[in-house]
C-alpha cells in the first residue's frame, strides 16, 4: 500500500491496547447480509468445513477470502462487517470456518490450531478450482493470519490467481502469543473470553464425535489448553513443539506472494520486539502503528466508510488499491 497514509489516531475515550482490544471484540456491529451460499470443502475423508459465498454483482470481479481469529467463525461481527463492506466495494467474498468452528462443528473431528495450513490450501485451491478466470485476495485475522504466513512461506504450490494476501494482528510467535494472553495483564479477562468458546467448541465437537479427543481437565488458560489439547490431539510431543512447528515467524522470508501485515506497536499480545527480531521477504508490507490493540483501531474520526472502524478501513483499501473499479 505504498503512498497510503496509514496512520492511526485512536479515539480519546478508547485510549490504550486493552481498552482498543475489548471495545473491538465486544462491540462489533452486525450488518445485514443478502443470501449466502454454502460451500461444503473436503479436507479428508472424515473431515469438512464450511464456508459462505457472497456474490459479486460482477462475474469477473475479485473475490476474497476472509479467514476468523481463535474463537470466532464466519458470523463473528469483523467478517460479517468487513465482507458486507468489500461487497459494498464491488468484490466476491467468501467467509471461511475453519475447521470445527461456527455451523461446521459437527463435520470435523477436531479443532482447528494456528498451524492448520493444509486446511486453508484446501480451500484457497477450492475457490481457485471454482474460479480460475478471477483473482484472489486472502485476508487472515488473527491466530488464522499465522496460519496465512505459514502457508505462503512453506514449500507449497499456491495457485497463480492468488494476487496478494493480508495478515491482521497475527501472532507470529504462538509460544509468546499464548504466555502474554495466559499470564499477562488483564489475563483472567482474556482466558475466560476465549476457553468459554474454545472449550464449548470441544464439547459441541465430542457430542458429534463420541471418540474424538478431549482434554482429560478443562483447561484454564490458552497454554494449557494447547498443553491439554492441541498439541496431542495433532500428534505434537508438547505444546512446544507445536509452537515451534507453527509459528509463522521462521516462514516469513521465504513468503513470494505479495504480502501485507497489519500489527500495532501496543497489540497486548504480539509485544513489538516479536516483529523487530523476524526476518522478512521483501514482499511484505509491514503496517506497524503506535495503538490499535489487537484489532481494535476504533479511530478518533470518522473514515470515507462513515464509521470509525480503521482496521476495516484498512481492509478495504487495501483490496481496492490491487483492484480499483
Amino acid at each position: 500500500m505504498a503512498g497510503f497514509d496509514y496512520n492511526f489516531d485512536p479515539h480519546p475515550m478508547v485510549r490504550g491496547p486493552i481498552a482498543q482490544t475489548i471495545t473491538g471484540s465486544q462491540f462489533t456491529g452486525n450488518p445485514e447480509l443478502p443470501r449466502k451460499i454454502q460451500h461444503r470443502v473436503r479436507l479428508d475423508e472424515k473431515n469438512l468445513l464450511l464456508m459462505y459465498e457472497l456474490k459479486a454483482v460482477e462475474e469477473s470481479a475479485p473475490v476474497v477470502l476472509i479467514g476468523h481469529g481463535m474463537g470466532g467463525c464466519s458470523e463473528s461481527g469483523y467478517v460479517r462487517r468487513i465482507a458486507s463492506k468489500l461487497l459494498q466495494e464491488g468484490f466476491g467474498v467468501f467467509m471461511m470456518n475453519q475447521r470445527g468452528s461456527g455451523r461446521g462443528i459437527g463435520l470435523c473431528d477436531r479443532l482447528w490450531n494456528g498451524g492448520s495450513s493444509e486446511d486453508l490450501a484446501r480451500t484457497i485451491q477450492y475457490i481457485a478450482d471454482r474460479y480460475p478466470a478471477r483473482k484472489i485476495l486472502v485476508m487472515g485475522f488473527s491466530l488464522t493470519g499465522n496460519v496465512l504466513l505459514k502457508y505462503l512461506g512453506e514449500d507449497r504450490q499456491i495457485p497463480s490467481n492468488v494476487l496478494s494476501t493480508l495478515a491482521v494482528s497475527p501472532p507470529i510467535d504462538l509460544k509468546v502469543a499464548s504466555q502474554q494472553i495466559s499470564e499477562g495483564p488483564w489475563s483472567n479477562t482474556f482466558n475466560k473470553y476465549y476457553l468459554k468458546l474454545m472449550n464449548r467448541q470441544v464439547e459441541a465437537l465430542v457430542q458429534c464425535h463420541p471418540d474424538a479427543f478431549r482434554p482429560a481437565t478443562t483447561p484454564n488458560t490458552i497454554w494449557e489448553f494447547d498443553v491439554e489439547y492441541t498439541a496431542p490431539a495433532f500428534g505434537y510431543s508438547s505444546a512446544e513443539a507445536y509452537y515451534e512447528a507453527c509459528s509463522s515467524k521462521q516462514f516469513l522470508e521465504n513468503i513470494a506472494v505479495p504480502t501485507t501485515i497489519l500489527c500495532s506497536q501496543d497489540d497486548p499480545f504480539i509485544p513489538s520486539e516479536v516483529f523487530q527480531n523476524a526476518r522478512m521477504s521483501q514482499q511484505i508490507d509491514f503496517i506497524n502503528p503506535e495503538f490499535g490493540g489487537h484489532m481494535g483501531y476504533i479511530s478518533r474520526s470518522r473514515n470515507d466508510l462513515g464509521d470509525r472502524r480503521w482496521m476495516d478501513f484498512i481492509c478495504v483499501q487495501w483490496a481496492k488499491t490491487l483492484y480499483p473499479r
